[in-house]
């Protein structure tokens, strides 16, 4: 325990300094798109998260479809990893005018070719066995994660109305959903008492999770005066408070639909790429669980 807590103090700041790092880049490329009139004033929103993206899907499909094959859903890697990734530079395409016209015609044309190469994959090789897991666990992997990414991309170029963009707006859901952790961890250690869920997830209290909440609300308070005109919201701090909550709730049910997989096949981590976190899934689940819910939050309100 000591040595996990140790790694997380570690390599947490770590990845932190390289978020911060990743949209300064994403900030600053808009910036010196924004001459780029075509585009309504504004540069090329989305840059950085794109690449980000584009980098850990395919990490995070390998990781799911390890957890898939406990219960022989065996997704076609590539495919599910080709598909995540057209659907997040489908997000990052509807910033421009000319292809919102097909953007609807093209989502739908990259699940059916998802389902449908899955289905060719299988032919291929002569085989009808098992077809339908390896179809369904293909789509279900590309609709998991690039499809719970695509908001996340979609958030970020839809908020952009100005130069500064909605950058802001993706720093808030993850430091919400990331910071609930931290909370929940913390209060847990210090008065937790009774368990959230035993069969699923021993180590969470129901102490660490108000703990987790009120520090999601504390987060989303104090970045609400971040978000104003130029983000293309207005957030008070009390609406800030409340968003930050939610999302950190989102996000433990995250955690906890990837628990629920986990213990499906039997493994403390989703993979063991970053040491005291696991594998790339178990950083993101949260988040892009999250961000479907921030997506509806920021519309609506």
């Amino acid at each position: 325990m000591e040595q996990s807590l140790k790694n997380r103090l570690t390599y947490g700041p770590i990845m932190l300094l390289g978020l911060f790092a990743l949209l300064w880049l994403d900030y600053w490329i808009q910036a010196r798109t924004v001459h780029w009139n075509q585009y309504r004033e504004r540069g090329v929103a989305g840059v950085g998260l794109l690449v980000l993206l584009l980098i850990v899907l395919p990490v995070a499909t390998t990781e799911l479809a390890t957890l898939f094959t406990a219960e022989r859903v065996r997704p076609y890697r590539l495919i599910s990893a080709l598909g995540s990734g057209l659907l997040v530079i489908h997000a990052f395409a509807t910033q421009f005018p000319k292809f919102q016209a097909i953007a609807a015609s093209t989502l739908a044309f990259i699940i059916v070719f998802v389902m449908l190469f899955a289905a060719l994959r299988r032919a291929w090789g002569k085989q009808t066995q098992d077809a339908i897991l390896h179809m369904a666990g293909t789509v279900l992997a590309t609709l998991y994660l690039g499809g719970l990414a695509w908001f996340l991309v979609a958030l970020r170029v839809k908020g952009a109305a100005h130069v500064a963009g909605s950058t802001v707006l993706i720093l808030m859901i993850l430091l919400c959903v990331k910071f609930t952790d931290i909370g929940a961890f913390f209060g847990g250690k210090a008065l937790g008492r009774r368990k959230l869920i035993p069969w699923l997830s021993p180590g969470k209290t129901w102490e660490g999770l108000f703990f987790g909440l009120l520090t999601a609300a504390a987060v989303g308070a104090a970045m609400s005066p971040a978000i104003g005109p130029r983000t293309g919201y207005i957030l008070p701090w009390w609406k800030g408070a409340i968003f930050g909550a939610i999302l950190g709730g989102i996000g433990q049910l995250g955690d906890l639909l990837e628990s629920l997989m986990k213990r499906d096949a039997e493994v403390k981590d989703s993979g063991s790429l970053v040491p005291g976190f696991g594998g790339v899934l178990d950083i993101i689940d949260s988040p892009l669980l999250a961000a479907p819910f921030a997506y509806l939050l920021f519309s609506l309100f």
